[in-house]
């Protein structure tokens, strides 16, 4: 039987990663665009909210403009079961969600600040720990950060 070692091995699986906080308008929109920014097509990443707002905060999009990121057309989105089911790792933002849970999945509660009525210069400081954590993150899936 001529089998190389490669041939063995199942591809490798692209991770799924959802951030959850209740109105996904700041702190999960936040996490989302690092990790999309940072990883690029290397991890499918999803953000919802359990109760969704009907924009994105702009001191986040501000904030997050100033990272060079910009979030300007992102849209709040509702929790599903079917975005827990599809994500390998769940984060919620420390904001008491009801997240379904289902065997198999990472989940992880990343306490924050949250930056809803709150301007700039108080978001940045949340933007900053968001970043760290999102870089941590990374380095536990086993990925290196894009360099831009």
């Amino acid at each position: 039987m001529s089998s190389s070692a490669a041939a063995d091995r199942p591809a490798p699986v692209r991770p799924s990663v959802l951030f959850v906080c209740v109105h996904n308008a700041g702190r999960s929109q936040m996490a989302a665009a690092f990790l999309t920014h940072l990883a690029g097509d290397a991890v499918e990443v999803r953000s919802a909210g359990s109760a969704p707002a009907d924009t994105v905060n702009p001191a986040v999009v501000e904030a997050m403009n100033e990272s060079g990121i910009d979030i300007s057309a992102e849209t709040p989105k509702i929790l599903t079961v079917e975005s827990v089911q599809a994500s390998d790792v769940v984060i919620t933002m420390g904001c008491g969600d009801t997240c379904p849970v289902f065997p198999g999945k990472t989940y992880l509660d990343w306490k924050l600040d949250d930056p809803a009525g709150q301007g700039v210069a108080a978001v940045r400081p949340i933007r900053g720990e968001i970043e760290n954590r999102v870089r941590a993150l990374l380095a536990d899936l086993g990925l290196t950060p894009r360099v831009l």
